[in-house]
């Protein structure tokens, strides 16, 4: 039985029926965009793997674009520095909502996701250094296994956990925002090659008008939108990733309303674009960067066998999950907390595998770290697609299994509730006792 006293504090608190609401539409989005996700990868996996498969190449390497503003870029590079940044945008209006509205914006209560993040970020990066220390040209991938992928998390929960408490849903997406914080700060600095300065000071300007704009409740897309994209050049153009820019105008909208304000001008972006970020951007992205090819079971024991692959895969298996639920537990013993009622710790180690699904920033990451066309490209991809499939499957084992046993609990709870005549419709947000 738990034994826990109203005095010490409870991991994983039900969050307002605003917060709750608010989790389960991005979920519900992210759920879709996840599926659409697989689809575009295994539709590039395959087409890579075809006698036609010089027809992806050709295809990732058609150039469009000014030559002019140096934005002649191939396809492959459209999706990942001019895609993405959309992606990043809908990123920072949720990072600034959540820090500014959202459960993140008290203290007591980030502290258990962004330390958890961080543990999910440190431990996967020290076991890729490990595996490839003394080689100075593979270290420099070693951020690619710290990303998790929430849209594809998010849609492998769907399937498997339906039945799951709601806090397990929340924990997933709130650690995946401050994962996602943590990847575009070390694209931001550690992959930055060469810098220009005046390009990078001309950025601000853009920016400044921008926020400007939003903050006087401008909503004119007219004016938004060039605005936009002409910060998202100039970055791109001082060196920095060009996604970065996305993050940045993110954090410039208002996430608080004003008097006679039924919704924050951020939840207004984010409704809108989310849809366009998870059902378009992240699919074509996964669609032009997942292609590898494989070359059969030799081929794939080859590529598995190159110690940045090892690296990659570990990290994102083995680091991951120990570090999420490692610096969890940890948390729980430093502040003498207690998990919610209607949680276990098996629970909480299902969700730490399962943040092991590391794909559209791991693939970008991997991207910039040793560059398109390089000779260890296919491995870094490979072995991403590996690491992230087999963390799905181990985290399918764990929730699934989990799923049946709050399937049970529901079942008799709603058998007890029709036996007292209580409505379903009063039940909304209540949620199943631990189970043991």
């Amino acid at each position: 039985m738990n034994s826990s006293t109203p005095s010490r504090p409870r991991l994983f608190r039900r969050s307002s029926w605003t917060e709750w609401k608010q989790v389960t539409d991005i979920l519900r989005q992210e759920t879709v965009g996840g599926m659409l996700l697989l689809v575009g990868a295994v539709v590039a996996l395959v087409w890579a793997n075809t006698p036609i498969s010089d027809s992806y190449a050709s295809l990732r390497e058609v150039t469009v674009g000014p030559a002019a503003l140096h934005l002649d870029l191939t396809l492959a590079e459209w999706a990942s520095d001019g895609l993405l940044a959309i992606f990043f945008f809908v990123v920072g209006l949720e990072l600034k909502r959540e820090f500014v509205a959202g459960d993140l914006r008290d203290p007591r209560r980030a502290a258990v996701p962004v330390i958890a993040a961080l543990g999910g970020v440190v431990l996967p990066a020290l076991i890729y250094v490990a595996v490839n220390w003394g080689d100075g040209e593979a270290l420099r991938g070693w951020a690619i296994p710290t990303a998790t992928d929430i849209a594809f998390a998010v849609a492998v929960l769907a399937v498997i956990g339906k039945h799951l408490p709601s806090a397990l849903r929340t924990f997933l997406l709130t650690l995946a925002v401050v994962d996602d914080l943590v990847a575009i700060t070390i694209i931001a600095i550690f992959y930055t090659d060469e810098l220009s300065l005046l390009p990078l000071l001309l950025f601000l300007v853009p920016v400044a008008v921008f926020a400007l704009l939003v903050q006087r409740r401008i909503r004119s897309w007219w004016l938004l939108v060039p605005l936009g994209v002409t910060a998202w050049a100039l970055l791109h153009a001082s060196g920095v990733h060009a996604t970065v820019a996305g993050v940045v105008l993110g954090f410039t909208v208002p996430a608080l309303t004003r008097t006679g304000e039924r919704t924050s001008l951020a939840e207004r972006f984010e409704h809108r674009l989310r849809p366009i970020s998870a059902g378009i951007v992240v699919p074509v992205f996964a669609f032009m960067a997942a292609g590898v090819t494989v070359g059969g079971l030799a081929g794939f024991g080859t590529a598995l066998g190159d110690p940045v692959a090892i690296g990659i895969v570990a990290g994102l298996v083995l680091g991951k999950a120990i570090g999420i639920f490692g610096a969890t537990y940890v948390m729980a013993r430093f502040t003498r907390a207690e998990l919610d009622g209607e949680l276990a710790w098996v629970d909480v180690f299902g969700m730490a595998v399962l943040g092991g699904i590391g794909f559209t920033v791991a693939l970008l990451v991997g991207d910039l770290a040793f560059g398109p066309g390089a000779e260890r490209e296919e491995h870094v991809k490979l072995a991403i697609l590996t690491g992230s499939l087999v963390a799905a499957l181990l985290a399918t084992v764990i929730l699934r299994l989990r799923n049946r046993v709050y399937r049970r609990i529901h079942e008799i709870e709603t058998r007890d509730d029709d036996a007292d005549g209580i409505p379903d419709v009063f039940e909304h947000d209540e949620q199943p006792g631990r189970a043991q």
